[in-house]
């Protein structure tokens, strides 16, 4: 039965974690993401969860991979600093294809930076932080009930594609409370396991999807995991034409796939003839001033990616295709606005408006940008 509750964006994180079928948790408490660990030390328990505080982000990260292998849907939350600390271990659940879900409360940086203040700094670590040719899910939610609905997606994609999931959000979300209908249940997606006998079972051999089953630990299926390049048995290989296939595939699986991952949201778009392209807690600010901006007979409209990895690449070049103009709102000095330019292809002029000060960007400062380029435009 459906409930509705006054939390923040940290508590509707572990809410719908648990709601998903997260069993395990470890994480190391980090400003502004500790009220997501906070929530789960208390709600686990009760599902039959584990919740474990590690020694660092490190040993974090590896501990979820570590439960996710034995056969948990499991979780670690964490800031700029920490999310730094994870990269290796990310590209190794990557290479492994085990799921789990990453949740970075974005502050300011680089280093320690300003810990209580928002920003969208790790929106390119959140794609390229770790090395090598790799997949990225990145779903940015701008509002606490979109926290806990991109949170069960972030599981259901990673038991899917077998791969790790990032939650990006910043700290203003992390911490705003708002009321939220919470539904009595979630549509929850669990990996493939084998549907042969352990003998005949092979950890890495093609799939139809391109993602192979995945048996737990301990189920009496041969099982081999690294994180060296390896052949459908699991054992390191550096075969070029084995390598090759491997590395096709695990990008593939999640390519292949766009037109099931992407979430775009389009606001006032059809007769648009300027938009704003922002995402996470900017997009709140983009929908006030678009809205404002009608009511001054101003053609706006906005364009908000949910999911800023794989990049929405159809969408923003169809919106480029119509508009004059797209303003590109960001709380960093410019990090997807080259993405924009690349997908738009010179088909519409592109302006950043930047902000890394620690400070939102306001509906009030979006309408003045937009007011000013009506004015020039006359």
């Amino acid at each position: 039965m459906n409930r509705t509750e006054l939390i923040q964006g940290n508590e509707a994180c572990a809410l719908a974690a648990v709601a998903a079928g997260c069993r395990f948790f470890g994480g190391y408490p980090i400003t502004p993401s500790t009220g997501i660990a906070e929530q789960m030390v208390r709600l686990l328990p009760d599902a039959g969860g584990v919740f474990v505080q590690m020694e660092d982000e490190i040993a974090s990260m590896a501990a979820v991979i570590g439960a996710s292998l034995a056969g948990s849907k499991a979780m670690t939350a964490t800031s700029g600093p920490g999310f730094s600390l994870m990269q290796e271990h990310i590209g190794y659940a990557v290479m492994a294809e085990v799921p789990c879900v990453i949740v970075n409360v974005m502050r300011g940086g680089p280093s320690t930076g300003r810990p209580t203040a928002p920003s969208q700094g790790d929106v390119m670590q959140a794609r390229w932080g770790t090395h090598g040719d790799h997949p990225a899910v990145v779903l940015a939610p701008s509002s606490v009930g979109e926290v806990y609905e991109l949170t069960v997606r972030a599981f259901n994609l990673a038991e899917r594609f077998r791969t790790p999931v990032i939650v990006l959000y910043d700290e203003i979300i992390g911490h705003t409370r708002e009321s939220v209908v919470l539904p009595g249940s979630v549509d929850v997606v669990d990996r493939i396991k084998p549907d042969v006998e352990p003998e005949q079972f092979w950890p890495k051999a093609p799939a139809a999807n391109g993602v192979p089953p995945m048996p737990a630990f301990g189920d009496g299926y041969r099982f081999h995991v690294t994180g060296l390049t390896h052949d459908q048995r699991g054992f390191p290989t550096e075969d070029s034409a084995l390598t090759g296939a491997l590395m096709t595939r695990l990008n593939n699986k999640v390519d292949d796939h766009v037109d099931e991952i992407v979430q775009v949201e389009r606001f006032m778009l059809d007769d648009a003839d300027v938009a704003i392209f922002a995402y996470g807690i900017v997009g709140r600010s983009a929908r006030e001033a678009v809205q404002r901006a009608r009511t001054m007979g101003i053609k706006a409209g906005m364009i908000r990616p949910l999911t800023l990895w794989p990049f929405p690449d159809v969408q923003v070049a169809a919106v480029a295709e119509q508009v004059d103009a797209m303003i590109v709102a960001e709380m960093n000095l410019g990090q997807l606005i080259g993405e924009v330019q690349r997908a738009s292809g010179g088909r519409t002029e592109i302006v950043g408006h930047l902000r890394a000060d620690g400070e939102p960007i306001t509906p009030s400062q979006l309408l003045t940008e937009l007011t000013d380029r009506n004015e020039a435009a006359r």
